[in-house]
């Protein structure tokens, strides 16, 4: 669970998404959120437009945390580690039992599929913001969900029904479906307990690790084998459901960048799906959902190959973490429709009713380091924070502001002391020509960055645009420097007149001379013989800088800078260091 998690969503369309509150049609005056971070105030935002009452509940290291400030009240319910606080079944029921509140949303994550907690939950008379202890039970299970698929004739992957025994099985069912093979838990979820085995050793290797890992992540060792799709899509479809019977599909989402098994990028509508795939899998989406007469939003994943055969892969019985997308191309508040159907309200929509207005792009913003593996933990302190909210059709996530901690209890801690996010990998993912034509698969980032992630790689034009804003950067702050002596000693610091300055500027390939001339706001820079005009407000006291270089306009982002002329400075989605020293002006 990232206590670091922003979600940017980019919307071509002309609603975000909207809660539409009905005073004649009262749902809970009080909900407890049984979560934490950016989705916690997700809930809560729809829940204050909705007139009801929120409870947030926090560990004793969130006690400041953004969705305990947003909640009308807020309840510790224990020290850091997850299993002693958001895992705390008795502490939240306490806190329920305290506060009065009537339903609790679970997000996603934490309890968000754990029948247990809807169970008690239900013994109490308090209302669970989710489907009900069967549907969680039987989409849960891998296995079970894979049996109850296949009897609704909804397509699934070729593989073994029942749980693998022990390695020796395992080869022996590897062999009859034929290799490559997917070796993965039958519980849980998030990548974790999957193994990709292509021999007999493998086979043998993989079966070892996933069932420790299973029993780690989940408490449950108990392993399938089925046929493994070599580059697939990864594509799933929004279904919400009610008690009365009704289900819809809300189309699909687009999920198929992603580093270890895990999402990075999503976007809605898909471009690969054509209208009729689109009705197929959202029908069988449907019809798996009545099948375990599913009542609220869940999500049923497939995996598509490139001839648009499309095969089940697992449901997710809660809320998405890229919900967002779908909501932004259909104007419905998912939140909003699964606190009705808990109310017990029948859906307000037909099938004919759910558009495809426009499309969507989320981009998961994490406290990782993407050099290292496409994403590593990283910890520390938000110095700086600030969401583009003044963007049109931008629509941000997020549980965290300027100066929160990333903590060491909800992210494997690493070796690090600053905090560093997956900006440039996320940057670099949408611009990309493979992107932009719609060609990706699950295997995009490993055959696009085989060696991992580097980092962006300039071309002449883009480093000599560095070149020069770096310069100009640096004579910007001289000149600011100058004008502060002058007012407080009233004494000149430097030659009135003066215009032109002649700089070292020092970057990883090396050192280059550089030139700076002023004129007012604007910078006339000679770089490796070329002549570059960079203008500027120069507010250098704001992280944001806009510059234009001749007639291409960029955002620069000033990370840091010293009077020695050392600069941090995102440039392009990458930090780049560089060093200006001044040789003489004129």
């Amino acid at each position: 669970h990232a206590s670091f998690r922003s979600r940017c969503s980019f919307a071509v369309s002309r609603v975000l998404y909207s809660t539409v509150y009905d005073p004649n049609e009262p749902t809970f005056d009080k909900i407890l959120i049984a979560n934490r971070g950016e989705i916690a105030c997700r809930i809560i935002k729809t829940c204050k437009k909705m007139g009801i009452k929120t409870v947030a509940i926090h560990s004793d290291v969130d006690s400041s945390a953004v969705h305990v400030k947003m909640a009308d009240e807020a309840s510790c319910v224990g020290p850091a580690p997850t299993n002693k606080s958001y895992l705390n079944l008795d502490a939240i029921m306490e806190t329920i039992q305290k506060t009065g509140a009537q339903a609790v949303h679970p997000g996603y994550g934490f309890l968000s599929e754990n029948k247990e907690f809807a169970r008690r939950l239900t013994a109490e008379g308090v209302t669970f913001i989710g489907p009900d202890t069967h549907a969680i039970q039987a989409m849960g299970d891998k296995i079970e969900s894979k049996l109850i698929a296949k009897k609704a004739q909804v397509s699934t992957i070729p593989g073994y029904d029942g749980v693998v025994k022990d390695a020796v099985e395992a080869v022996k069912i590897a062999n009859e479906i034929g290799y490559p093979v997917m070796i993965k838990a039958s519980a849980g979820g998030g990548g974790k307990g999957m193994r990709i085995a292509w021999n007999d050793d493998e086979t043998r290797e993989g079966f070892r690790f996933s069932s420790q890992e299973a029993s780690s992540s989940f408490g449950d060792d108990r392993l399938l084998i089925e046929k493994f799709i070599d580059n697939p899509r990864h594509i799933e479809i929004q279904i919400l459901g009610d008690k009365h019977g009704n289900a819809l599909w809300l189309n699909e989402r687009e999920c198929s960048i992603q580093r270890r098994n895990q999402k990075v990028v999503e976007e809605a509508p898909s471009t690969f799906l054509d209208p009729e795939t689109r009705r197929a899998m959202g029908e069988q989406a449907v019809t798996l959902a009545k099948a375990v007469s599913y009542s609220s939003a869940g999500t049923v994943e497939f995996l598509v190959d490139s001839k648009k055969n499309f095969y089940f892969l697992e449901m997710n019985t809660r809320l998405q973490v890229e919900h967002p997308v779908t909501e932004c191309i259909t104007g419905l508040d998912l939140v909003q429709e699964m606190i009705r159907v808990a109310k017990g309200y029948p859906l307000g929509h037909k099938q004919a009713d759910i558009p495809i207005n426009g499309w969507a792009i989320e981009c998961r913003v994490y406290a990782e380091d993407p050099y290292k593996s496409f994403g590593l933990p990283s910890i520390g302190r938000l110095s700086q924070y600030k969401e583009p909210l003044h963007v049109p059709n931008v629509r941000i996530d997020s549980g965290i502001e300027e100066g929160s901690d990333i903590s060491i209890y909800y992210d494997p801690m690493i070796s690090k002391v600053r905090v560093t996010h997956n900006i440039p990998l996320l940057r670099e993912v949408i611009i990309h020509p493979r992107f932009v034509k719609g060609d990706i698969t699950t295997n995009f980032l490993p055959e696009v960055y085989p060696d991992g992630f580097k980092g962006r790689i300039l071309s002449d034009g883009e480093h000599e645009e560095l070149l020069a804003t770096a310069g100009s950067i640096y004579v910007a702050s001289l000149v600011k420097a100058q004008r502060f002596l002058e007012k407080s000693t009233r004494i000149p610091a430097a030659k009135q007149d003066q215009k032109s300055w002649e700089l070292s500027v020092q970057l990883d390939d090396g050192v280059h001379s550089v030139t700076v001339s002023r004129s007012g706001s604007s910078y006339s820079v000679e770089v490796d013989g070329k002549t570059l005009n960079v203008t500027s407000e120069w507010n250098l006291a704001s992280p944001l800088l806009p510059v234009t270089i001749d007639d291409t306009h960029r955002i620069v982002q000033c990370l840091s800078r010293d009077a020695a002329g050392n600069m941090k400075i995102q440039y392009l989605g990458t930090v780049v260091s560089c060093c200006s020293t001044l040789k003489c002006f004129r």
